[in-house]
């Protein structure tokens, strides 16, 4: 990374403010508003969405719109405009299903049971069928039918009746134009269906992860499990998981079916709501200049999280109401700050990223402003525990970064990191993919240096592992770089 000296940065970092004469007031006005950006009130707001009544923002339930109005009604107290034709909600069809049960996981092999405990040995699927399935095991590798690249999970094994027990991924990790042919076999809901094609009654998934980006499939029983119970199975069929993970990864297909003593019992209730909707929430602060107010920089985040399993909320602090976080602070200093900007700022708090990045998606097909007047969008997820920041795209978008580096160089004083764009074949895993994808210049901010444990969709993301200095700078590095671009070469 290029270091500017400390006085020639803040000469930069000045002269995109247009400060000449009136230098001093300017940079009052400038620091004024940056120091009112407060880690309390940061904090606070990630208290807030990860509070229980909200039970962890699931995208298309009530709870997530209860959310969303009280996004919207920080918008409405800070003069921040509705984005929308004077609504603040941008809505798209999200199904979505209710898990009023946590239900039971019960492996056995002959006499010998074991019960599986929640959350650390077994998670509810967000999305299973409810009902009950009890039936001997099948392993199927990553449960893909791919004829035309001479690969089939299933080719050796009967399934019908079985849980199978199923990996996640592809058997394919090059970022290249071949994994550009298997992408399509990457989404869980293609499992799912493949799996019930070929008549499996329920599946076990090798990764206990809550994952609401799944499907519905009437009578498709499912849970999420351990790779300790994983490892136990393969043990009592006298297999080598490690060994077996290590063939798919070869491309091999080491599909086969567990011994005959060898049964999983998986008891789910859900509720299915399959015409429900979910929304974006959006606002906006108009450019001061009546020309450079036709483009626009975007400052986005989602806003849902894993919902609830049982009576267990999964808050989602740090994934991702700590991202959101982060834009209210810095939308707060944007609507108080003394310093207009110039080109219009639109605040984006997606929907539906959990489910599959539905609201970034309905967003890029259905843009309020012109997708060659947006100047920038730049995405948070999880930023919220760390000691440092990366910033991708900023060795493509070297005149859009500099402003970032220059505000980070001056004032804030953090790692900052960044990396060249590069085209991704794979299966997209952040709303900043479907902005890349209709032609927008696209950062994402991450943290580095976590400071506490990560639990990635899990009911201890709390606001305890949250480190609400990075928060802070973090909303600080948004005011001051996307005010630096929002201000360049105007009047």
């Amino acid at each position: 990374m290029k270091i500017v000296p400390f006085a020639a940065s803040l000469l930069l970092l000045l002269s995109m403010f247009h400060v000449n004469a009136q230098e001093k007031t300017d940079k009052e006005k400038l620091l004024t508003t940056f120091h009112s950006i407060s880690s309390n009130e940061i904090l606070g707001y990630v208290e807030e969405l990860s509070a229980p009544q909200y039970k962890g923002r699931l995208s298309g339930s009530p709870e997530y719109m209860a959310a969303a109005e009280w996004c919207a009604g920080k918008f409405r107290e800070w003069g921040i405009q509705p984005a929308n034709n004077g609504s603040y909600f941008q809505f798209f069809k999200n199904e979505y299903s209710e898990v009023p049960s946590l239900g039971e996981v019960i492996y056995s092999n002959g006499d010998n049971k074991r019960t599986l405990k929640f959350p650390d040995e077994y998670l509810p699927g967000s999305n299973s069928a409810s009902g009950t399935v009890d039936a001997n095991l099948v392993y199927v590798g990553y449960g893909i039918t791919a004829p035309e690249l001479d690969y089939d999970d299933y080719k050796n094994v009967d399934v019908k009746g079985k849980i199978i027990v199923l990996e996640s991924g592809i058997p394919y990790t090059k970022n290249d134009t071949t994994m550009a042919k298997w992408t399509p076999y990457a989404y869980h809901r293609y499992k799912f269906r493949n799996a019930v094609k070929h008549g499996a009654a329920g599946m076990i998934y090798t990764n206990l992860t809550a994952n609401p980006n799944t499907v519905n499939i009437d009578g498709f029983v499912y849970a999420h499990v351990s790779p300790d119970l994983i490892g136990q199975i393969f043990s009592d069929a006298g297999k080598d998981y490690a060994e077996t993970q290590k063939q798919l990864q070869n491309g091999e297909i080491p599909s086969f079916a567990f011994g005959a003593g060898q049964k999983i019992k998986i008891t789910a209730q859900t509720k299915y709501f399959p015409d429900a909707r979910s929304c974006n929430v959006v606002g906006m602060i108009e450019g001061s200049d009546p020309v450079l107010k036709e483009e626009v920089i975007i400052i986005g985040g989602h806003l849902d999280g894993q919902g609830q399993l049982g009576d267990v909320a999964f808050p989602s602090a740090l994934d991702n109401g700590s991202g959101v976080a982060d834009i209210l602070g810095a939308a707060k200093a944007f609507a108080s700050s003394e310093i207009k900007p110039e080109r219009s700022i639109l605040f984006i708090l997606i929907g539906g990223e959990e489910c599959g990045l539905y609201g970034s998606k309905y967003y890029a097909e259905n843009p309020l402003f012109p997708i060659t007047k947006t100047r920038l969008m730049i995405n948070l997820d999880m930023v919220g525990n760390g000691t440092g920041f990366f910033l991708t795209g900023g060795k493509t978008y070297v005149d859009l970064y500099r402003h970032f580096e220059t505000a980070n160089e001056a004032w804030i004083h953090r790692k900052l990191q960044t990396n060249a764009v590069t085209k991704n074949y794979g299966r997209p895993r952040s709303d900043a993919s479907n902005f890349e994808n209709a032609g927008i210049p696209t950062f994402s901010l991450w943290t580095s240096g976590s400071v506490y444990p990560v639990y990635y969709h899990h009911p201890k993301d709390k606001t305890d592992v949250l480190t609400p200095e990075i928060m802070e700078d973090a909303a600080k590095l948004l005011y001051l770089g996307v005010m630096g671009i929002a201000n360049e070469g105007g009047n």
